[in-house]
């Protein structure tokens, strides 16, 4: 069985939040979400992490994230993401200011990811139980191609109370499958209760159980062929629009639309904690005191 690999998306300057929040401490000990994030990964099965950062905060962020923090029980690498980092023959619109999203990320890990691999956000707290759940599909794929797969959560644990959030809502087959993934804007829990998003000028309701992708997706190494690939035509028909991103979804919706790759959605009933806002903080803070009262994590992750 292979040893999967964490791709973790840090390269995010947290525009919301108001601060680099990859680093912010929310442990007893000042750990930050992605040391959680790597315990559970080290203890699912994983056997190396791999940071996609920015070179403006790299000196401060491999000061502190590097192997030694994690005791030698994981392999840590850096990647780096760049708006001018592209395939040959493209190049950086005039105006452009910002990289090309979570699937331009993605591609960052091209040259040192060669197994399974499944992809996180650094500001979101998943759960021990996802990471186990996506750990043991990946390390049983060995040599396939194609089949890809991610954890889906209940849209009604994954709501802030301080604000509106962006899930991807999923249409699911009746083999597990995904069927389509639609990223929604705007989403928030009303005063009579009921859960709408607003994009596209009238409210909507969604059920409470409705699965959402939080960026929990697990790859095969041949998604970096297909997202380089891709890249190329979506830059050239999207160059005008200097604030167009390359979603993670966009690549997976083309790949199950076309039928080149299957996606299984894995459902975790799990409680997802995340800081899309900084009054969020104080909540993942108690959540994980209380995560800690109960076993699950000890009080000091990295001693």
């Amino acid at each position: 069985m292979v040893k999967p690999t964490l791709l973790i998306l840090a390269a995010g300057m947290g525009s919301r939040y108001g601060s680099l929040k990859q680093m912010d401490g929310v442990g007893p000990n000042n750990e930050a979400i992605l040391d959680y994030s790597i315990y559970d990964a080290i203890r699912a099965g994983f056997g190396k992490v791999v940071f996609v950062i920015r070179h403006s905060f790299a000196k401060e962020f491999q000061e502190v994230f590097n192997a030694e923090r994690y005791g030698g029980k994981i392999a840590v690498e850096f990647v780096f993401q760049e708006l001018e980092y592209l395939p040959e023959g493209l190049s950086v619109p005039e105006g452009r200011q910002k990289p090309w999203g979570t699937n331009h990320a993605v591609m960052m890990g091209k040259d040192v990811v060669k197994e399974p691999f499944a992809v996180i956000n650094a500001d979101d707290f998943y759960g021990m139980e996802a990471y186990a759940t996506i750990g043991k599909y990946l390390s049983e794929l060995g040599e396939s191609r194609n089949r890809y797969c991610m954890v889906a959560y209940d849209l009604n644990k994954t709501l802030s109370s301080n604000g509106t959030v962006s899930r991807g809502v999923c249409g699911v087959d009746e083999k597990g499958d995904l069927t389509s993934m639609i990223e929604r804007t705007q989403i928030e829990r009303m005063p009579d209760g009921k859960i709408v998003f607003h994009d596209g000028g009238a409210d909507e309701e969604l059920a409470e159980d409705t699965p959402v992708s939080m960026n929990l997706f697990g790859f095969t190494p041949d998604y970096f062929e297909y997202s380089y690939a891709y890249f190329m035509e979506w830059q050239k028909a999207n160059c005008e629009n200097l604030k167009a991103e390359f979603y993670i979804p966009t690549m997976v919706n083309k790949l199950i639309g076309e039928g080149t790759a299957s996606l299984r959605v894995l459902r975790s009933a799990a409680q997802w904690h995340g800081v899309t806002y900084k009054e969020d903080k104080p909540a993942l803070m108690q959540a994980i005191r209380d995560m800690i009262a109960e076993g699950r994590y000890p009080e000091k992750l990295w001693e």
